[in-house]
């Protein structure tokens, strides 16, 4: 059934939304109706804001370490040219920087405790083209990392692990082979020169980080590389290929979406987990406006009747009940995005008032890396919410227009 939005049904619709002559208990649900509505999609463009900027966060601390892309060479390449290598890169458009790396398991030592690590060598002159390792520096400066010093910045669990902070030895146990086959383990005693703190176990539980001069001192053949950053993080699935079609044969190249895509695919579950929880509550609001109409229904059987008299049609009552039903809905969709906008963006003064008010840390320093609440509000996340929110309000107001339009004149004014 085609429905005929007239402008007289148009204009009763919106009548009956304004009249005071309501029953109490519809009055009632119509508010509820209403609040229920923007409540949710205002929580639902909150908390989806705070989850992109937890994810952001976790993003950076991670590329702090890891950059956008490695490159490592096959075990058929012979010596490859690094920095002939990183210049070609760079040329590559959405390349925006390249560094040569090293890495070596090894074994921290710190009587009566060992630990395993991965030992990473990098050059602090150009490791700025391809992370930002300062941001998560605790304690020391990379400029303390000088070739021959042997100074090592640790990750701030090994450091509690080990009990040891900047300004203490340890010993680094290196294994190696010898041409013979024989195991020839090099220990070497290095300074810790600083801590940096992740937030994540996997790294401040496991990576150590010195000059690369000294990690290939100690034995890293064969597990230098390239470390890539892109002019957009995100765009990284689409930047890879021409990165890969770029390097000589021999030579692979990973983004740091499939080095870490446990994390955020835990990330894209839960924000989707979340949004189904959170549309329940619009769900349960658009119930409510089920509940509104039909009783609206009952309660206007005889102006239904009348009006059917006077020659109007079953659309035209459709139109009416869809009309009072859409303009509580979708009133209620636009207080919600307002509101979750404003929320949003202003989490950050939100905050610090809760924390006064409610005597509470909402993040603690000592516990949490992140001490206050980050948010990202994402237009695209704001628009399908609305759209969702204004789909579920629409669909709610067609059982009770269908049932309206339905009512005999004659058996509704028998009784009148």
């Amino acid at each position: 059934m085609r429905l005929v939005f007239h402008p007289f049904a148009l204009f009763v619709g919106l009548r009956y939304v304004r009249a005071r002559s309501h029953k109490f208990f519809v009055s009632f649900i119509t508010w509820v109706s209403l609040l229920g509505v923007c409540l949710g999609v205002a929580a639902l463009i909150v908390i989806l804001s705070v989850m992109n900027g937890f994810e952001g966060e976790l993003r950076e601390r991670l590329l702090a370490l890891s950059a956008d892309a490695r490159v490592l060479a096959g075990p058929a390449v012979r010596q490859p040219d690094w920095a002939a290598l990183a210049a070609r890169l760079r040329a590559v458009p959405g390349v925006a920087g390249a560094a040569d790396y090293a890495e070596v398991q090894a074994l921290a030592v710190h009587p009566p405790d060992m630990l395993p690590v991965t030992l990473r060598g990098i050059d602090p002159g150009v490791v700025g083209q391809v992370s930002s390792f300062t941001r998560v520096l605790e304690q020391g400066r990379l400029t303390d990392l000088v070739p021959g010093s042997d100074r090592v910045l640790l990750g701030d669990a090994i450091a509690q692990q080990l009990g040891v902070s900047r300004g203490d030895t340890l010993q680094m146990l290196v294994p190696a082979v010898a041409a013979d086959g024989t195991p020839v383990p090099k220990l070497r005693q290095v300074t810790v020169a600083g801590v940096f703190e992740v937030g994540l176990s996997e790294e401040d539980a496991s990576l150590a980080v010195m000059h690369i001069a000294d990690v290939l001192a100690m034995g890293a053949a064969g597990g230098e590389g390239l470390r890539l950053r892109y002019t957009d993080a995100l765009a990284a699935p689409g930047i890879t290929p021409r990165v890969r079609a770029a390097l000589p044969a021999g030579f692979t190249v990973t983004d740091w979406t499939v080095d870490n895509a446990s994390y955020f695919r835990a990330i894209r579950i839960e924000k989707t987990m979340m949004s189904l929880i959170l549309m329940l509550i619009v769900a349960v609001a658009a119930f409510n406006i089920v509940a509104m109409l039909v009783m609206a229904v009952t309660d206007k059987r005889t102006d239904i009747a009348i009006l059917r008299t006077l020659g109007g049609s079953p659309r035209e009552v459709m139109a009416v009940f869809i009309t009072q039903g859409l303009v509580i809905g979708w009133a209620g969709v636009l207080l919600g995005t307002l509101l979750g906008v404003v929320l949003t963006l202003n989490v950050g003064t939100i905050e610090p008032f809760l924390e006064r008010v409610f005597h509470f840390h909402l993040f603690d320093p000592d516990v949490y890396y992140v001490t206050t609440i980050p948010e990202e509000l994402h237009r695209w996340n704001v628009v399908w919410i609305a759209a969702a929110a204004l789909l579920l309000t629409t669909l709610a107001t067609v059982y009770p227009a269908l049932r309206a339009a339905r009512i005999p004149p004659a058996e509704a004014l028998r009784y009148e």
